[in-house]
């Protein structure tokens, strides 16, 4: 009897400890004019390393097509969600960019899917901000010049020759010599719809930042900013420009993977 339940404490250690390394699911949202397909060099790299990775493209452009009118940032929510849903245990989201927003987003519908929000050069809203709200008050960003706005056709779009300095300010010459042609047209609607906020939702799931230094897009001082509205739990600063998963795809990995395990 005594070998009995010698033999079921170390069973229960066993499947506690294996509980306790159990990875969750990372799921990597893009932000505005992107694709999933910024997120290649991160996937694989976490893929690597034994998290299940999920990667939605948001509708609106490239690989999940839809007609500028009929996107809203509620679809970009059920997008993600519909996603994710999957999973059984709560999944770690990440944001970059207008990422941050939809995020925030999905926290608050569902909180209960989701272990933690990773904000990745990312707007981090509180209740009432949109996309407009916060780029508009970026003292710092160097975008606003240089974005055209096609009310008859309900996109955003950004200047060619501006591209390369904004998004890959820290990147080699090859890679701002083909930027300007991975940054896409973005539907309207979202960008200047306010997200909806609360303490009891998107408040009590755990926040984490990874700070790009060198940011022309969200400003390193608007993300300092939003930190000290919306405390996070701990932060991470990369010495890129906006777009970390092209410049330092081990930093981002290694950042997400550190708040992945709550740290």
């Amino acid at each position: 009897m005594k070998k009995f339940f010698a033999l079921a404490l170390t069973s229960i250690a066993a499947i506690g400890t294996a509980q306790a390394d159990a990875k969750p699911t990372i799921a990597l949202v893009h932000g505005a004019f992107e694709n999933a397909g910024i997120w290649q060099g991160v996937e694989a790299g976490l893929k690597a390393d034994g998290y299940n990775v999920i990667v939605p493209t948001l509708p609106g452009r490239v690989g999940n097509e839809a007609s500028p009118d009929k996107v809203s940032l509620d679809l970009y929510r059920e997008t993600v969600l519909k996603a994710i849903s999957g999973d059984k245990s709560p999944v770690v989201l990440v944001g970059h960019s207008f990422g941050g927003i939809v995020i925030s987003d999905v926290a608050e519908a569902k909180p209960a899917k989701v272990r933690s929000l990773v904000y990745l050069a990312a707007y981090l809203p509180k209740d009432g901000d949109s996309l407009l709200s916060l780029a508009t008050g970026d003292k710092d960003a160097k975008i606003g010049p240089h974005l055209k706005i096609d009310k008859e056709h309900g996109i955003a779009s950004v200047e060619q020759t501006a591209r390369a300095d904004l998004f890959a300010n820290d990147g080699s010459e090859k890679l701002r010599q083909v930027i300007p042609g991975l940054i896409l047209d973005e539907p309207l609607g979202p960008l200047a719809t306010p997200v909806k906020l609360s303490a009891a939702a998107f408040g009590k799931v755990p926040k984490f930042y990874i700070h790009t230094a060198r940011d022309q897009v969200v400003s390193p001082w608007l993300q300092d900013t939003m930190i000290a509205a919306t405390p996070v739990r701990s932060q991470v600063k990369l010495d890129t420009g906006h777009t970390p998963f092209l410049t330092d795809v081990g930093g981002v990995v290694h950042a997400i993977e550190q708040a992945a395990s709550g740290k």
